[in-house]
């Protein structure tokens, strides 16, 4: 009887002590799971310099809800010239033959609201040449667009319409921006209205994204946020909804998404809608150098000891750099102490600042680091400002003529519905491509000319290629090519 007591006594005592054991066990176990897959909501604070997010929060409702109310729907529509085939036996047989068809091309894009009073920032290939204008609320109100001014070196333009109190995105702060932090795409992909879509920050710096540009300023963001023709002009924001980029092109074998798309620093936006504004046109600086990214086999080569800048290969005589004692051979690091890694980057920052600015370059020379005040300049080594007007005159000058406006008696006889005739010529771009006095010009990029306004208009702001079509009085029609 005292051993059965005894066994019963101790299995009690033992299993007491198991289920409590297990109690206490299973309690921290619990916590542990806690810990884990439910976490507390600590706070941090985003790199792009908005408030304070969950660490591990995927809700973007906020920032979507005050984007796609300040994201417009931008319609487009221009008049085309297409010169028809001359068949001179139909001509024969039927009698006199059209020699122009005119047609309207339709395009839509998106646009960004900046202000309450109806400044929209969108790209410039989204209303470049474009005869009416349609903006498109969220709410559904439409408004005829003007087009303030527009910059084809980085592909931003400024549109305005007439109202007040409207819903606008705030500037973020675009080199605050980390790869790897989440962003929305905010725009009307297929003519999809208020399309928001998320992703990451990719990679930033990107270049070569523009190669239809003269001299294109390039130092995109890249994503992986969906976009698509008619996101063009449309938001890049942080979870903030703060702007901190202008959806601008993607990298695709068959036009729609494929995992890559790129916006425009709004850094960079916010220095070209400024000149706009203040000027009509953009002030661009230069440093007056050429320069190329560093990698290891060039950094072998020239005894380089860090691969970080961009090496100076060669200067402007009389630009800024050299004025500020930049020799051939430095690196440059930085710019007003912000760190520059590529030839891209380094072209964000110059692209902030006007002609007669001051900035300070950090150079590595024979392994010595010194601070640099470099004054910039325009690309004609002066430090002055000019006004759109200026930049408009500049451009018909460059072609060497004068133009006078074709009668009616004229186009009926050659059979076309418009144009603008060359008289004069002098030392100038037409006469370099061949093109004879009397010559009449149909159509610019495709764009209808029908008065001496429309050439300004069409060659303001232009850079890059120019294909002028037309006829001459005898009825031979003749195209010509050059750059601007």
């Amino acid at each position: 009887m005292k051993k059965l007591v005894s066994t019963v006594a101790v299995a009690f005592l033992g299993g007491l002590v198991a289920l409590t054991g297990t109690h206490f066990l299973s309690k921290n176990d619990t916590n542990k799971m806690s810990q884990v897959f439910q976490p507390q909501n600590a706070n941090y604070v985003l790199a792009s310099g908005g408030g304070p997010v969950s660490a591990m929060s995927t809700d973007f409702t906020m920032a979507a809800e005050k984007s796609v109310n300040a994201v417009v729907h931008i319609k487009t529509t221009s008049e085309q010239v297409s010169n028809l085939n001359y068949d001179p036996f139909a001509e024969w047989f039927y009698g006199p033959q059209k020699r122009q068809q005119n047609y309207i091309q339709q395009g839509s894009g998106s646009g960004v609201i900046i202000s309450d009073d109806g400044y929209i920032v969108t790209n410039n290939h989204v209303v470049a040449g474009a005869d009416k204008i349609e903006v498109i609320l969220n709410d559904r109100r439409t408004y005829v667009g003007e087009i303030i001014g527009t910059d084809a070196s980085t592909d931003v333009a400024l549109v305005k319409i007439k109202e007040k109190g409207l819903p606008f995105l705030p500037y973020g702060n675009s080199d605050y921006v980390k790869v790897g932090e989440w962003a929305l795409a905010v725009g009307n992909p297929f003519n999809l209205e208020s399309t928001v879509t998320a992703g990451i920050i990719s990679a930033k710096g990107r270049n070569n994204i523009l190669d239809n540009n003269k001299r294109p300023i390039e130092s995109f963001i890249q994503t992986d946020a969906a976009v698509n023709p008619g996101n063009s002009g449309g938001a890049l924001v942080n979870t903030n909804g703060e702007l901190i980029g202008i959806n601008t092109a993607i990298a695709s074998n068959n036009g729609a998404y494929q995992g890559y798309s790129f916006a425009v620093p709004v850094n960079i936006v916010k220095k070209v809608i400024s000149d706009i504004v203040e000027f009509g046109t953009v002030q661009r600086a230069y440093l007056g150098v050429s320069i190329q990214d560093i990698d290891a086999k060039f950094a072998a080569e020239k005894n380089i000891k860090q691969l970080k800048g961009i090496y100076v290969k060669g200067l402007t005589s009389g630009g800024s750099a050299q004025d500020a004692g930049i020799e051939q051979g430095d690196v440059i690091t930085k710019i007003q102490d912000v760190p520059v890694k590529s030839v891209s980057e380094l072209q964000e920052q110059i692209s902030r600042y006007r002609p007669g600015d001051k900035v300070m370059a950090t150079v590595i020379r024979n392994e010595k680091e010194m601070n640099l005040n470099v004054v910039l300049k325009t690309l004609d080594n002066t430090t002055r400002l000019v006004k759109k007007s200026e930049i408009v005159n500049k451009s018909v000058n460059a072609l060497g003529a004068d133009f006078t406006e074709v009668d009616n008696t004229e186009l009926a006889k050659l059979r076309i519905g418009n144009g603008v005739k060359i008289g004069k010529l002098t030392e100038g771009k037409l006469a370099q491509v061949g093109i004879k006095e009397g010559f009449i010009i149909t159509s610019i990029d495709k764009k209808k000319v029908s008065k001496v306004d429309d050439i300004k208009n069409l060659l303001s702001n232009k850079s890059g290629a120019v294909l002028i079509e037309g006829f001459y009085p005898n009825g031979a029609r003749a195209y010509y090519g050059f750059e601007l």
